[in-house]
């Protein structure tokens, strides 16, 4: 019997389920990352009843009435939900879009799962900028100003290079990477010899390797905010363009991609947009890795939702490792990078091991 027209083939359905599965999945990591939205600021080192955090919330006139009855706790309480939780959390967020939307990029220019936004050595990059600010004590009045800016520069100079290397019309995806990570170790080595001026200030960098939002504040989340929404938005137009790379160089060339100049530009984007993240947050890593993967399994590989759907996830992820490191330790500030590593380690493994299954991404991965 001929089929009905509108009727799914055989072969269709399956695919059809599919994408359903995936699109119901999506919509639970949203509802997931909404909750932790408005979860998020009840969850804090100093203990603040609920009801009083979702009064000055609000904008209740008397907050703290039948809650609060110290006057000291009472005066404080809108000070640390207002000034310091709600900008943590506008960071938090900021900084895991960021890094999800710099990665999900990376991974679509070099056709590689494995690529993270500190592949190319842009970690490194903002380390030897923030240790120079340490060690020499350059502008150290105004370390919060100097210590962000220097590490923008160092991540965003390290960017820059690889962008320089990638202008080759006949460098390919594996010497670009080879590339990023002789330039990691070069920066690494000349960011230990920089810490032999003054070894006691080692840890001050070693902490904030590790991340966190402790930088957080009004004035700091607009700059962020601006930088990673202007350069953010223009790195996520490019999806068409890195759905034609994934068929590859000669495909994507015969369909009118000028596949040089997107590499370029999408290295150099996902590099200033990185660099926005590490230079108020440190080095949090693994989100750029997870986010995109976490959406590729849910809602398929097209780059135009690959992109924004990886900074949603990596904003959830970022606030999420923040809310678990307040509940594990309330009494110790402890790195974010931390909780992402623990996180984001075994995803890694997992990752490698389906690569040595697979040879490229494809539809599945």
């Amino acid at each position: 019997m001929p089929e009905e027209p509108g009727a799914a083939s055989p072969a269709e359905a399956p695919r059809r389920r599919r994408i359903g599965r995936g699109w119901r999945l999506a919509i639970g990591v949203a509802i997931l990352g909404a909750l932790a939205v408005l979860v998020s600021p009840l969850i804090g080192p100093v203990p603040i009843p609920p009801v009083v955090v979702l009064r000055i919330l609000f904008g209740v006139a008397d907050p703290c009435a039948g809650y609060l009855s110290h006057a000291y706790s009472c005066v404080a309480a809108p000070t640390i939900v207002l000034e310091v939780r709600v900008p943590e959390i506008l960071l938090g967020l900021i900084a895991g879009a960021a890094l999800g939307i710099s990665g999900a990029g990376l991974q679509g220019v070099f056709r590689n799962p494995l690529a993270d936004p500190f592949l190319l050595g842009i970690s490194s990059g903002a380390t030897l900028g923030a240790s120079i600010v340490l060690v020499f004590q350059v502008g150290i009045q105004e370390a919060d100003l100097f210590l962000p800016l220097f590490a923008f520069l160092g991540a965003a100079g390290t960017g820059l290079v690889v962008v320089l290397l990638a202008r080759n019309r006949y460098g390919s995806v594996e010497t670009l990477l080879l590339g990023g990570v002789a330039i990691a170790a070069f920066l690494s080595a000349a960011d230990w010899l920089v810490l032999l001026y003054n070894p006691e200030l080692g840890l001050q960098v070693d902490l904030w390797l590790l991340g966190g939002l402790g930088s957080a504040s009004w004035s700091v989340d607009a700059i962020a905010l601006s930088l990673v929404m202007v350069f953010g938005t223009l790195l996520a137009l490019y999806g068409p363009e890195l759905n034609l790379i994934q068929l590859g160089n000669d495909v994507a060339q015969s369909a009118g991609v000028a596949t040089t100049r997107v590499r370029v530009t999408v290295i150099l984007l996902a590099s200033v947009v990185t660099a926005t993240s590490v230079a108020f947050t440190g080095i949090i890593g693994f989100v750029g890795l997870v986010a995109p993967h976490v959406i590729r399994r849910t809602v398929g590989t097209d780059y135009r939702v690959v992109l924004a759907g990886s900074a949603i996830t990596g904003a959830a992820f970022l606030l999420a490792a923040r809310d678990v490191s307040i509940l594990a330790f309330p009494t110790s500030e402890l790195p974010i990078g931390i909780f992402t590593a623990f996180a984001g380690v075994p995803f890694f493994l997992y990752l490698l091991y389906r690569q040595s299954r697979v040879v490229t991404m494809g539809s599945g991965a």
